[in-house]
């Protein structure tokens, strides 16, 4: 149920404010994340002991992978529970965007872990060591199913949510990799050819970064106040403008409160007031763009022709 605040101001600005559900990720996630850190915790261990033990820099590459994977599982979980949190005076709007801050960081981590392990496969392209065939492709097998389970609890949330989406891309990708990885092992034990291993942790690099960057570009945008991805501008000018009454729009904000929230501000210039219009607004935002947080100022044409933020250059 939507809530609806209207001020009423004489020859001056009015602040209309219209507050619909906000959407947030479902509570069961709290408990994919529980799982996910744990499961992968241990897959870690175990590749990484595994990995030196049996000389393998592409499971180590994947160990260093999923390690990031757990710190970015960890980051995520912290922030689907800041955003719970109910606003406060200093924090008015809430932690909601701890979510878009956790995504960026999940993104930053995996980056930096990649390079550091593509310049350490690189060197072992020139200096090849031996490699534990057999036992790297049961520990690699093993990632493949835990990676694969965990990127399951995630599947239902991802296209809602960016938070929730970056923990279901890496932990997708984590079990792509870690085939990658029983393959590279695999043909390791066939054939003998020690190159195949620093080449398999390569690839595995280029993957994660291909996976990586448009979660990083998508996070940077949001904590840059970018309109979100799916809300296009332009048609949210033109559905508040085809409003009745409506002559104009300016000063028109969107931008992202959390991964999952979206705000907006506007001044819409009407010949008259009309009570009915700021609910109307607001149920149109809600339901054509799932903007959940509106609020406008309402302006005659004699107080926006004096607006200092009526010129689309003055933010």
């Amino acid at each position: 149920m939507a809530h609806y605040h209207h001020h009423d101001h004489d020859h001056a600005p009015g602040h209309d404010h219209g507050h619909a559900g906000h959407s947030h990720a479902p509570a069961h996630f709290g408990r994919a994340f529980a799982i996910g850190i744990t499961l992968n915790t241990g897959l870690v261990a175990a590749q990484i002991g595994v990995g030196l033990a049996g000389h393998s820099v592409a499971l180590l590459a994947d160990a260093v992978h999923n390690a990031g994977d757990v710190l970015g599982l960890a980051f995520a979980w912290t922030a689907f529970r800041l955003a719970k949190l109910p606003p406060s005076a200093r924090r008015t709007y809430g932690w909601g965007s701890s979510t878009i801050l956790a995504a960026m960081a999940n993104a930053v981590i995996l980056l930096v872990g990649t390079g550091a392990l593509a310049l350490e496969a690189v060197q072992r392209l020139f200096q090849p060591a031996p490699v534990a065939g057999g036992l790297v492709m049961i520990v690699a097998a093993a990632g493949i199913l835990l990676n694969g389970g965990t990127a399951l609890l995630f599947m239902k949330g991802r296209a809602d949510d960016l938070n929730i989406r970056g923990a279901f891309m890496h932990m997708a990708a984590d079990a792509g990799v870690s085939a990658g990885v029983v393959i590279a092992a695999g043909l390791i034990w066939l054939t003998g050819a020690l190159w195949i291993d620093p080449a398999a942790s390569l690839v595995i690099g280029a993957v994660i970064v291909i996976g990586t960057w448009r979660l990083l570009r998508e996070s940077m945008a949001l904590a840059l106040d970018a309109v979100p991805p799916g809300v296009d501008a332009a048609a949210v000018a033109r559905d508040l403008a085809a409003l009745p009454g409506v002559m104009e729009v300016h000063d028109l904000h969107i931008w992202a409160l959390s991964t999952t929230q979206t705000a907006l501000t506007a001044h819409l210039v009407t010949a008259e007031a009309d009570h009915r219009l700021v609910p109307q607004a607001c149920l149109l935002m809600q339901r054509d763009f799932a903007i959940g947080h509106c609020t406008f100022q309402m302006e005659t044409a004699a107080t926006a022709a004096s607006c200092q933020l009526r010129p689309e250059s003055v933010v």
